[in-house]
């Protein structure tokens, strides 16, 4: 790890509320990867169990009877990363004995095309404590992966470095607020299928209390992918947008994206007949987890309305959309 000095200015490249994600997982089966990302401190009660067993913050996977190891796959704040800290706290007879990481940098999400580099060889570790150990490449990368030999429990990963973009205040001047919120005026205009869950509910301000309070889609069978329309609460620039797909374990979506336009009055419809220029590509999406994007965000211009696809089907628990309100088109 940096020294005190070195370590001053780093954050948590990790943390969900800076693009932290876990993208994908070998095996969860006591204990969800999305856990080890939390920002508390993780803690232990000796009575609480769940349909699994033991209940415990952080990833836990089954144990294995077959070759192999289990690995996560983690989207992060991009940036240079000086070094982690793999927490096994609370982890005594089930912790992880080893781990190492590798990094890519890729434009979206990593797909099997995509070229890891190792940043952390095998590491032996130990139950109930932190292992805080340096990272010496200096290259900025987008994605981790993480891989426990060959199963067992993390509490806490913290990658800390130096994000390669710009702070959120030096990127947008002025105060960035929820173009999406239903309290300020934002409404669902319409979607192809809410079988399950009613379009409105992902534009509520309260946190969501369980799968009936979001979108949720009836399972696709055809080819092609569920959509909703979206009038904003008032123009603005698009700088940050939030997915939380909070409740919707196995039936989450695996994508989503966003297309946004300028229009003097609601699109009839799914607005197929208008130019919608693309806000965000597809970006992947983990089940019961909180997602933010914002480097994955283009400069579009203002817009009023947005077209928020997911792919193929599946629910959303809450949809923000964070910008710079009262912009005019060009």
């Amino acid at each position: 790890m940096p020294s005190m000095n070195e370590r001053k200015p780093c954050i948590n490249l990790a943390e969900p509320s800076r693009g932290g994600a876990v993208i994908w997982v070998s095996d969860e089966f006591f204990a969800p990867a999305k856990r080890m990302l939390k920002p508390d401190e993780p803690h232990f009660d000796p009575e609480l169990f769940d349909h699994n067993g033991k209940w415990m913050d952080g990833w836990e996977s089954r144990r294995k009877r077959a070759q192999g190891h289990d690995s996560c796959v983690l989207r992060i704040c991009p940036g240079v990363i000086y070094g982690v800290d793999i927490d096994t706290r609370h982890f005594t007879g089930n912790y992880a004995p080893a781990a190492s990481i590798e990094a890519c940098r890729v434009v979206l999400d990593p797909d099997q095309a995509a070229g890891w580099t190792e940043i952390l060889a095998r590491t032996e570790l130990q139950g109930n404590a932190h292992h805080y150990l340096r990272i010496a490449s200096r290259e900025a990368w987008t994605h981790l992966r993480l891989n426990i030999f060959p199963d067992g429990g993390i509490a806490r990963l913290r990658v800390y470095g130096k994000p390669e973009y710009e702070t959120e205040d030096q990127q947008h001047p002025g105060p960035l607020v929820n173009l999406a919120c239903a309290g300020e005026g934002a409404a669902a205009l319409s979607c192809n299928d809410m079988h399950f869950g009613d379009m409105s509910n992902v534009l509520q301000p309260h946190p969501p209390s369980g799968m009936a309070d979001g979108w949720e889609t009836r399972r696709r069978r055809t080819p092609g992918n569920d959509w909703m329309i979206i009038r904003l609460a008032q123009p603005g620039r698009i700088c940050r947008a939030e997915v939380d797909t909070a409740f919707f374990k196995g039936n989450s979506p695996a994508r989503c994206s966003l297309r946004g336009a300028f229009l003097d009055h609601d699109p009839a419809d799914d607005g197929s007949t208008l130019q919608w220029p693309e806000i965000m590509p597809p970006v992947a999406l983990g089940p019961d987890q909180f997602h933010s994007f914002e480097r994955e965000i283009a400069n579009i211009g203002p817009v009023s309305h947005v077209r928020f696809d997911i792919y193929p089907d599946g629910g959303v628990a809450r949809f923000r959309l964070f910008g710079i309100p009262g912009a005019e088109p060009s």
